[in-house]
């Protein structure tokens, strides 16, 4: 069997469900299939956080620089902003179940490949440079294969459920990140503060093998291929008439459109802060206000939570509650990131106070990120590119994320005065801090001073 049919979509089975029993077999394998990518895909992201929680530890065993560690970390945003388009393209033709189950798979191996890494470091005396560089190498590969986890997971939804049931479905998938990330800062941080950080990647090993198997057995491909008919034959869904344009012809339109960019902008500044306080929020706490390894993590860990309360009200917020008005909670969810992020980095307070700071945080760049990536994006582009402005955006936001982990390293690196064990070194945070205040204020001042110049673009484009 070549690669390519092994990957090719299922064809139709010639078994065909027998029509009586048609409903039962396709919403027991729909929830199947949807409950099975949402999971396997909060899984991906504990194979993709690792490296943030055991950054301190790494730090301390002398092992590897505050600036090496932004490098590592920037590898897998760069690949990853790319191999998130790319994929997206490539999985359309895809068996989705083979696909997403082999990016987790791949991601598993190379965790444990650091994790063992780590342990021969100590044993075998393998030296810091080596280390270095297998370790940029590999998470740079982990940031390709970590690409092949989005694009299935949503492409199901369009495989398996009718249109109007796809956006509920998809805020609940689009949650999967954030409940990821609470199971990588509060588990992993536990395993490490207590085994050392190559248990870290042993750990987030064991989870992608938990998720390629819960794809395995719990995902399908397409209803054709389980003797089903198409989700449009089964719910007689009318599809909307199209553009009379070809969409090739939309999308050259979308990427001449100015706002699209002023946008894109934003996001990769908005991108800035959420990753400077997943990537490094946990060094932070333990360097400048002294935390443990645990406290530090489960602070963290907590803010992933209100994400998950910001991503979901953002929609309704500007609908409901302002009414359509995408400045208004761009302006206060901006606003109160901002002022959050603040207080996060200049004031001083105990274990819940910095949870509250942080958790507020995140919650507010969740509406931000949905108000101006999602759904100023959507209001100023034809439905037609929606897919392609999107994957304009997620580039740039990718790549800035990248950007800000050198920058973050070196900053904080740079900043550092040493001592005679490097673990009692003192970190002047002022300046990386800085650097994130000013992106968490371009992040929305951005496409606020510019939102009336480009709905009126699109006015006179619909006029």
């Amino acid at each position: 069997m070549s690669l390519y049919s092994f990957y090719r979509i299922s064809r139709p089975s010639t078994e065909k469900v027998p029509p009586e029993n048609v409903r039962q077999v396709y919403r027991k394998l729909r929830r199947n299939t949807f409950w099975g990518a949402t999971v396997a895909y909060s899984l991906y992201y504990v194979c993709r956080l690792s490296l943030s929680v055991v950054k301190q530890p790494v730090i301390d065993s002398g092992l590897l620089t505050a600036g090496q560690l932004g490098i590592i970390g920037s590898a897998l945003l760069f690949v990853y902003a790319v191999g998130k388009f790319m994929n997206g393209f490539i999985a359309d033709y895809c068996n989705i179940r083979r696909f997403m189950a082999t990016g987790i798979a791949v991601s598993a191996v190379i965790n444990l490949v650091m994790g063992v890494l780590g342990f021969l470091h100590g044993d075998a005396g393998v030296a810091s440079i080596a280390i270095f560089i297998a370790f940029a190498i590999l998470w740079g590969i982990n940031g390709w294969v970590q690409s092949m986890g989005a694009p299935p997971g949503i492409i199901n939804l369009s495989r398996w459920f009718p249109l109007n049931k796809r956006g509920t479905y998809y805020g609940i998938f689009s949650a999967s990140p954030y409940f990821g990330e609470f199971i990588s800062f509060i588990v992993i941080g536990a395993i490490v503060g207590t085994f050392g950080w190559q248990s870290g990647f042993i750990f987030s090993a064991m989870a992608g093998v938990a998720g390629a198997l819960i794809i395995l057995f719990f995902v399908s491909d397409t209803p054709e291929s389980k003797g089903l008919p198409s989700v449009q034959n089964l719910s007689s869904e009318t599809l909307r008439a199209e553009d009379k344009m070809r969409t090739a012809e939309v999308q050259r339109k979308v990427l001449k459109h100015p706002g699209i960019w002023i946008i894109s902008a934003s996001s990769a500044f908005i991108y800035i802060t959420k990753y400077a306080v997943v990537g490094w929020g946990v060094l932070f706490l333990q360097k400048e206000k002294m935390f443990s390894l645990e406290a530090a993590s489960q602070i963290i860990a907590f803010s992933a939570v209100f994400g998950v309360v910001g991503t979901v009200l953002a929609g309704w917020l500007s609908d409901t509650v302002f009414k359509s008005d995408r400045i208004k909670p761009a302006i206060l969810s901006g606003l109160l990131g901002f002022i959050s992020l603040a207080l996060f980095l200049f004031c001083p307070g105990g274990y819940v106070l910095n949870a509250v700071y942080v958790s507020v945080f995140s919650l507010a760049v969740g509406v931000l990120y949905c108000i101006v990536a999602g759904l100023m994006a959507v209001d100023i582009v034809p439905r037609k590119a929606t897919g392609a402005a999107l994957g304009i955006v997620g580039i740039s936001s990718y790549m800035a994320a990248g950007i800000q982990d050198i920058a973050s390293g070196y900053l904080i690196e740079g900043n550092m005065q040493d001592a005679a064990d490097i673990a009692d070194a003192v970190y002047d945070f002022t300046p990386v801090s800085v650097f994130w205040l000013t992106a968490a204020l371009i992040s929305f001042l951005l496409p606020v001073f510019n939102w009336k110049k480009m709905k009126k673009k699109e006015e006179e484009r619909d006029a």
